[in-house]
This record gives C-alpha cells, sequence and structure tokens, in this order.
C-alpha cells in the first residue's frame, strides 16, 4: 500500500465508500424485488462489486490514518442526488413499487447513481495522488460507465 496520499484521495475514498454502501442497499432491494432475472442479475454483480471496493478503500484509510467519514458528511450518500432525491428518498420510493414499474426506477435511480460515481472518480484522477486510488478510479469510471450502457439498454427494452 503506497502511503502518498492527499485530502483528494482521502476525500474520495471517504465518500465512495458511502456512496458503494448506498448503491449496495439499493442493489440488495432490487434482488428482493426485481421482476425480471436481468435486473436482478445486474443488482448481484453490482452488489458483488461494491463490496470488495468498500474493504480496499477502508484498508486505504485505516493505512493513512484517516477518518473514515467526511468532514464534508457522509450520511448522505456523498451528497448524492439521484432525481433531485436523497438515498432515503430514493429507498422510500423503490419500496414502494412493484414488477415492471419496479424495474424501470431502480435501473433509472442506478444510473443517476453511477453517474456520480463516475463523477467522484474522475475528479479522484484530476486531483488524487496516490497511484492505488487513481487505479481505482479508472476502474470505477470503466465499470460504472459499462453498467450504464446495460442499464440504459434495458430501459429501452422495457
Amino acid at each position: 500500500m503506497d502511503q502518498t496520499h492527499n485530502e483528494a484521495d482521502t476525500e474520495f475514498a471517504q465518500m465512495m465508500i458511502v456512496h458503494h454502501e448506498g448503491a449496495i442497499e439499493m442493489a440488495d432491494l432490487a434482488i428482493e424485488n426485481a421482476d425480471t432475472e436481468q435486473v436482478r442479475t445486474l443488482a448481484e454483480n453490482i452488489s458483488a462489486a461494491q463490496g470488495p471496493e468498500i474493504e480496499k478503500m477502508t484498508s486505504w484509510l485505516r493505512a493513512w490514518a484517516e477518518d473514515m467519514v467526511s468532514e464534508h458528511g457522509g450520511m448522505d450518500h456523498g451528497g448524492m442526488q439521484m432525481d433531485g432525491m436523497s438515498q432515503e428518498e430514493a429507498m422510500t420510493e423503490l419500496r414502494s413499487l412493484s414488477g415492471a414499474e419496479f424495474d424501470g426506477r431502480f435501473l433509472e435511480l442506478m444510473i443517476e447513481h453511477h453517474l456520480g460515481a463516475v463523477e467522484m472518480a474522475q475528479s479522484e484522477l484530476e486531483n488524487g495522488e496516490n497511484p492505488q486510488a487513481r487505479q481505482l478510479a479508472e476502474q470505477i469510471i470503466q465499470d460504472q460507465q459499462s453498467e450504464i450502457s446495460v442499464m440504459e439498454q434495458m430501459l429501452q427494452q422495457s
């Protein structure tokens, strides 16, 4: 683990952990409630990918002797807004839906969520200096843009 890091690296890890936790929360709900196997499989893949990334970033913060939660507030899932809603509002809406309506709204909200992660990762590439954090940021951009394309195709087919 490279100890080299700056404030941007710390903030990236802190905020992305909270952001990923929000995606996992949404994905776990979709695993339980999705109408189609395609959406359920996508949700399982999102959850499976982001759990290990959380563990990796948590280990970095420990190694760097940094706080796990940002001073800028982590409880709101990194300030993430999806269609103008907080994580809690989005989860409340999703819990009220079922069937194809659930699937469509889950995909719309997860696209917004992924766009937020891409934006955070791009900021890390612009401002961060830790090589492992920058590498993860590149991976997040690649993975999430790929998943966004899949979700957009799923929405068009529904």
